[in-house]
């Protein structure tokens, strides 16, 4: 059952974030996973990523993410952070529409972004997800 501490709500000894608290932590890190639908299955690939006016942009080569970024697919996004020490922890869930960004004055905008593929090969088209919903629990 949930309960309410100092204005947190906690169920079952998760924090549950709140929208601005899951963007602080997003502007936080910069490896990520997205999740898309293959073939009615969900495939969930690592992705460098930044986020430009609170929306999650990574660049892709072609190929899967490309694909559902084309088709204007909904997907996943999802970050996290484990100290395997202590058990602390926390993760964060983006859920939105993924599309290919192609106007040019957004894409100089993204160029500015440090975004450094760790995966080797042509990466150069950008993936813009627009999170429609945000989601996170930390362990307390």
């Amino acid at each position: 059952m949930a309960e309410h501490r100092d204005m947190t709500l906690i169920d079952n000894g998760l924090e549950i974030l709140s929208p601005d608290q899951c963007r602080d932590l997003l502007r936080r890190t910069t490896l990520g996973r997205v999740a898309v639908t293959v073939a009615a299955l969900p495939a969930i690939f690592p992705v460098n990523y930044s986020l430009l006016d609170d929306q999650i942009i990574f660049r892709t080569g072609e190929g899967t993410k490309l694909r559902a970024a084309l088709e204007r697919a909904v997907v996943a996004f999802q970050i996290d952070h484990i100290d395997e020490s202590t058990g602390a922890g926390w993760s964060v869930m983006a859920v939105g529409l993924a599309d290919e960004i192609t106007d040019p004055e957004e894409i100089r905008a993204a160029e500015q972004l440090d975004l450094h593929p760790f995966a080797a090969g042509d990466r150069s088209h950008f993936v813009r997800i627009r999170p429609e919903f945000l989601s996170g629990r930390r362990i307390v």
